[in-house]
């Protein structure tokens, strides 16, 4: 199966409170924030249609009406709501609800906030071309911790030379953040509860050495506070001016 025939269907993860993010939060839920002009989730359905994406689902609780309102208006790519309106799944249940809308190939799955400056080449297009199915369950795409705005972890990935992935251990230091977004195979999702988080998928993909990851070739944005949102907007100004 092609890289474009696999990953022709997305997740995007839009249903969590937001709390960090308050109190833009207290009247509309994360993905409606807006940066640089443009809402966070229209940022990442922006990438997602550019890269051939066309059919995304997205799962909606927290102010889930003003959700669907706003997805209702897109055209490209095609949107279905997957409803968590009874209750939060975290983001492992919330992908494995919508798995039948998804299909039985290899998708994407992108957070909100899954957010960031191009480099030269489309990270999502770097991505899908790096997918090697017969060695990779999950490929992630990772944010160099030294670049990234708006991100002060201690990173959460090692990579090895042929892009393996170790999660970082207590007192450690990673060079690589999780920037939330992936591929991966919808078979990983077989056994596993209602609600979870997609970590631990993470954690069994490495223990088999089937968890991969690619740096992000750009800058990454992590708007994960109000703060961050003129940090991340006062970098996309300076972007246009390099």
């Amino acid at each position: 199966m092609s890289a474009d025939a696999a990953f022709s269907s997305a997740m995007l993860l839009a249903a969590g409170l937001g709390k960090r993010m308050r109190p833009l939060t207290d009247t509309r839920p994360k993905p409606l924030i807006e940066v640089a002009g443009k809402t966070l989730a229209d940022h990442v359905l922006d990438r997602l249609a550019a890269t051939g994406v066309e059919h995304v689902v997205v799962n909606v609780h927290y102010l889930a009406d003003m959700m669907e309102a706003h997805l209702s208006a897109r055209t490209a790519p095609k949107v279905t709501i997957s409803d968590e309106r009874a209750g939060l799944l975290d983001s492992g249940g919330g992908v494995e609800k919508a798995l039948p809308l998804l299909g039985p190939a290899p998708f994407i799955v992108c957070n909100a906030d899954s957010f960031w400056i191009e480099g030269p080449a489309a990270n999502l297009d770097r991505l899908k071309a790096a997918w090697r199915p017969e060695a990779m369950d999950i490929l992630m795409l990772l944010a160099a911790t030294a670049t990234s705005v708006g991100f002060n972890g201690r990173g959460d990935y090692a990579p090895d030379d042929a892009g393996r992935l170790r999660r970082r251990r207590d007192g450690e230091i990673a060079p690589f953040a999780y920037a939330g977004v992936l591929l991966i195979k919808p078979e990983l999702f077989e056994g596993m509860p209602e609600i979870f988080s997609l970590n631990q998928l993470f954690d069994i993909a490495e223990g088999k050495g089937r968890l991969f990851g690619l740096p992000l070739d750009g800058i990454w944005l992590h708007v994960g506070t109000p703060e961050a949102i003129g940090e991340a907007e006062a970098r996309i100004a300076r972007s246009q001016l390099e």
